[in-house]
């Protein structure tokens, strides 16, 4: 039965890694955990029991964004769904309650808050399947966004003896999956772990040495698609969005800061993709349920490994080639270090968690090392896949700047020589200065207070000055985070010398450099990113997959719908290659079950046979 299901509802023949099992595992009354990255089809999971008819299905997320957006895309194939959060309209909510009471709701999308503060559980209590915990990592204080409220899941489970749980998230180490498990009481649970790879996605971290030039670059190869860039404050949040706006980027700033108001506008602008980017603060929570946001850009660094990997992977959702770019500098580091240090909210152990996680990131963001297997390997999975053997560690992943020649490691012996002259000038200006007086002075750039100072007439002088600025200060990051240098607290950050790096000096111990080394063309890119997705730009951006999204946003403004919701950017590709001249052809194409097609089968059929886009949206009811 539910492979008829998928295949009338969702418009697929086969599931996804895991899906099969977990929806299996749900639907035969066992507890299970299911961790799958991003855009592998957690939200399946549960609402597929919930369209085979196990009962009510109670989807807890502390998304309140997303609710009313996923309720939308639920009801376009054809589910009764709803949501109860702090924004809900009343019209909603008298209607949700009404379907709540009379059994007909098969699905419900609910906040931690609104569940457990009282007055719904026995509402629910004769109808409801399965409880489906989304971003369940919230739940342990070991990962990356906990959150209180969570922990009291457990406890209004165990009110519900006889309904199975369901825990799913993206993002969660060996160690947070066992906590999720303690904490929601899951009963001898199934585990379902898929690989966090996301093959589609091309990562990248460099250096940051210009932070808007370098964001705008990003953008610029991305013309008319959607992004998202995320930087470390409010400030710093306006400052890029209004050096975008300025530049003709179509972007909007996005941050605790603004009005519930105005966050709500934004986020619904680039959804219904009337604004290509939005700029957000890291430490902000965003519900951004785009499928076709096509590159993330860090402008400052995250606070965690599992942070970026949940962010970075809202590119690509659709399963099309997409770009994740980090810009890193020690210094961001060092604010999240204050922050944590300065917040008496928090634990000696939570301290000593962040720490770990600080420098987790930071390893990841300067190590000359494959980013896919990186990444990988912190999730506590092997790179490769076993299900992709064609890769390898000779060839490497093909999709991040490691594996494609932009990023340099440095020979050893080069490395340790410039690791030893970095050292030398710390030494020499004994340990008083900031890395910005350093790479002065092995540059051999004179100025009043390097002269005063008699510093213009040391041997490490100039040293360097065949190197740029940029790569000497990202040389100094890596040394910092590797632990031969250390950067002190206070309004002034200095650079001290530590053991490790007194041993380098004498040539003892290890240390890796690497340094951007090369520039790849939009194309190029392009190219690389879609041969490892398996997918062809040349037919993504045809001019019939052109008319197509122009009529897909145009049905879209008319119903007042993202225009995900209608079809997926893989769906179009699919209609401009297959040009398919029937319904039943058309409900062939992977990704259309029967409600879309009943609804914009015939609209798209017209379009593929050459009728105007405009006309053909214009007529649509």
């Amino acid at each position: 039965m539910i492979e008829q299901t998928l295949e009338r509802k969702w418009g697929y023949s086969s599931f996804r890694p895991l899906q099969r099992e977990a929806v299996e595992s749900v639907i035969s009354g066992r507890d299970t955990l299911v961790v799958l990255p991003t855009g592998g089809g957690k939200s399946l999971c549960y609402q597929l029991p919930a369209a085979c008819g196990i009962g009510l299905v109670v989807v807890i997320s502390p998304l309140i964004a997303l609710m009313d957006d996923q309720v939308t895309a639920a009801c376009q194939i054809g589910l009764k769904a709803g949501a109860l959060h702090s924004q809900t309209k009343e019209a909603l909510r008298k209607r949700t309650f009404a379907e709540l009471y009379n059994g007909s709701l098969e699905l419900l999308y609910i906040s931690p808050e609104r569940l457990v503060g009282g007055g719904l559980l026995e509402i629910i209590r004769p109808h409801v399947g399965l409880f489906a915990v989304d971003e369940a990592h919230c739940v342990s204080h070991w990962g990356h966004e906990f959150r209180p409220e969570y922990r009291q899941l457990g406890d209004i489970f165990a009110d519900f003896p006889d309904t199975p749980r369901l825990a799913l998230t993206a993002t969660a180490t060996p160690t947070v999956q066992g906590d999720i498990c303690v904490q929601l009481g899951l009963r001898s649970p199934l585990s379902l772990i898929g690989h966090p790879d996301r093959p589609n996605l091309i990562y990248r971290a460099f250096p940051r040495h210009d932070q808007t030039r370098q964001v705008i670059d990003v953008i610029k190869r991305h013309p008319d698609e959607g992004g998202i860039v995320y930087a470390q404050t409010r400030r710093e949040v306006d400052r890029i969005a209004s050096s975008l706006s300025k530049a003709g980027i179509s972007c909007a700033p996005y941050h605790a800061g603004l009005s519930a108001s105005e966050r709500s506008k934004t986020q619904d602008d680039f959804v219904h993709e009337r604004l290509d980017v939005i700029v957000a603060t890291i430490a902000f929570g965003m519900g951004i349920d785009r499928s076709n946001v096509r590159y993330v850009v860090h402008a400052n660094t995250p606070k965690s490994v599992e942070h970026y990997q949940q962010e970075s992977g809202r590119a690509g959702r659709d399963g099309e080639p997409a770009e994740c770019i980090l810009f890193f500098s020690i210094s961001d580091i060092i604010m999240h270090r204050k922050l944590s240090a300065t917040d008496n909210g928090v634990s000696p152990e939570r301290r000593r968690i962040i720490d770990r996680q600080l420098s987790e990131i930071s390893r990841y963001a300067i190590s000359p090392v494959c980013r896919h297997r990186l990444l990988a390997e912190h999730f506590g999975k092997p790179y490769p896949p076993e299900d992709q053997p064609e890769q390898s560690s000779e060839t490497g992943c093909g999709a991040c700047d490691v594996c494609l020649g932009e990023t340099k490691e440095l020979p050893d012996s080069e490395a340790l020589l410039t690791s030893q002259k970095i050292i030398s000038a710390v030494f020499r200006t004994e340990s008083r200065f900031g890395a910005a007086y350093v790479v002065k002075v092995l540059l051999g750039q004179e100025n009043e207070r390097i002269i005063q100072n008699g510093h213009s007439t040391l041997r490490v002088f100039g040293l360097m000055k065949d190197s740029t600025e940029p790569a000497i200060r990202a040389w100094i990051d890596q040394l910092v985070v590797q632990g031969h240098l250390a950067v002190t607290d206070g309004e002034y950050p200095l650079l001290k010398i530590t053991k490790s790096g007194l041993a380098l000096c004498k040539g003892e111990g290890k240390v890796r450099l690497g340094l951007p080394s090369q520039k790849l063309s939009r194309g190029e890119r392009r190219n690389k990113a879609s041969a490892k997705a398996g997918a062809s730009q040349g037919d993504v951006h045809s001019p019939m997959f052109e008319k197509l999204r122009k009529l897909r946003l145009l049905l879209a403004r008319k119903l007042n719908i993202a225009p995900y919701m209608v079809f997926a950017d893989s769906v179009l590709t699919s209609l401009s290659i297959l040009k398919p001249d029937s319904l039943e052809k058309l409900r062939m194409i992977k990704g259309i079950g029967d409600c879309k097609r009943d609804q914009y089968g015939k609209a798209f059929l017209e379009v593929l046979s050459g009728s105007d886009p405009e006309i053909v949206a214009e007529r649509f009811t």
